[in-house]
């Protein structure tokens, strides 16, 4: 995991805006051709040929969206990235470029912002994405960044939520739910350090957990995966906001109905035992928690054996008629209606 390191203080005011650019993005390279101007003009200029672009922009508010009494800066800066390149995954697509926005108090020295850089130049360097413009600006309010991510795409790979059919299978990488129980374990450590401050926290039960939450990974090896099994997904999506929102997303934007099958969600057993610690129900963790970053879809019924056993890939469900609705079908074989519990960032 990325690591925080002592450092004295600079007051941004000594550099001012433009010099504060030119400091944070010196180590920024350009690594594509359709890179034809990145920074230091009044915008980029992108050459895709015959591709075609795929635009994400994100918005991530200190207080809302993430909590620096236990994200690191170069966590955050990195995760902010994989927040967006998952989008561009999410569309069947690469990401190319990136903008990076940032809106900053005055209690941040530069050496806070050179932390926040290091972890968004690592993360582009990592998803191979060019980093072509941003704006700085202060803040009132602690710290805000925006990041827009820009990928291509030939037109008949593109992706969207719409695609899915009735009978389509439903599809989902990786596992569901450790991000938000690693959230949950910050969370219980940062109210015992409130109540005694020379309490040190034991982590090593949690490992998995806290990194999937700190520094997730976007899954932009699927299109590849995908491709070698000659499978095209009718329709997909990142699950950032919980399983079940993105599942009625899918289903709301494809006109259908869906049967999410309880036993069939994939989850870590790291997961299970600290549901257990927590006494929180596994099943509602999974469907609730968000910001896993793995890939939702569905596939054709006749993709089935292409895709079956799998070891990156659990079926969980299949499509149904809309008039039938979407449903969560429990280990005892009950029809619960899924209903959308996962993130709502406007919720007081």
């Amino acid at each position: 995991m990325l690591e925080n390191k002592d450092q004295s203080r600079t007051s941004l005011s000594q550099l001012g805006e433009f010099g504060l650019i030119e400091h944070l993005t010196k180590n920024f390279t350009i690594t594509h051709e359709s890179t034809l101007k990145s920074i230091g003009d009044d915008a980029a200029v992108l050459d895709f040929g015959d591709k075609k672009a795929v635009i994400s922009t994100d918005l991530l508010v200190e207080g809302v969206h993430f909590d620096l009494a236990y994200m690191p800066l170069k966590h955050l800066g990195y995760k902010a990235v994989v927040a967006n390149v998952s989008d561009i995954c999410a569309m069947n697509a690469t990401p190319k470029h990136i903008t990076v926005s940032i809106a900053v108090s005055n209690r941040f020295p530069l050496e806070a912002l050179e932390e926040l850089f290091e972890g968004i130049t690592l993360a582009s360097k990592i998803y191979n994405v060019d980093v072509i413009g941003g704006d700085t600006t202060s803040s009132q309010k602690g710290l805000i960044i925006s990041i827009t991510a820009i990928g291509e795409a030939n037109l008949e790979d593109i992706v969207y939520r719409s695609g899915a059919k009735v009978t389509d299978l439903l599809v989902v990488s990786g596992d569901i739910g450790a991000a938000y129980m690693g959230l949950q374990v910050l969370e219980r450590e940062k109210q015992v350090f409130q109540v005694n401050p020379n309490n040190q926290p034991v982590l090593d039960d949690y490992t998995y957990l806290i990194e999937r939450q700190l520094k997730p990974e976007a899954r932009n090896d699927i299109k590849e995966l995908l491709e070698k099994l000659e499978i095209k997904p009718t329709a997909m999506i990142d699950i950032s906001d919980g399983l079940s929102s993105e599942i009625l997303h899918l289903c709301k934007q494809s006109n259908v109905g869906c049967n999410l099958y309880e036993e069939k969600i994939p989850v870590d057993p790291q997961l299970i035992n600290v549901c257990e610690e927590f006494n929180l129900d596994i099943t509602t963790i999974a469907l609730s928690g968000g910001e896993d970053y793995e890939l939702l879809f569905t596939i054709k019924m006749e993709d089935f054996d292409k895709i079956k056993g799998n070891p990156n890939f659990t079926i969980i469900g299949h499509m149904v008629d809309a008039q039938e609705g979407t449903h969560l079908i429990t280990r005892a074989n009950t029809k619960i209606e899924l209903k959308a519990r996962g993130w709502n960032a406007l919720e007081s």
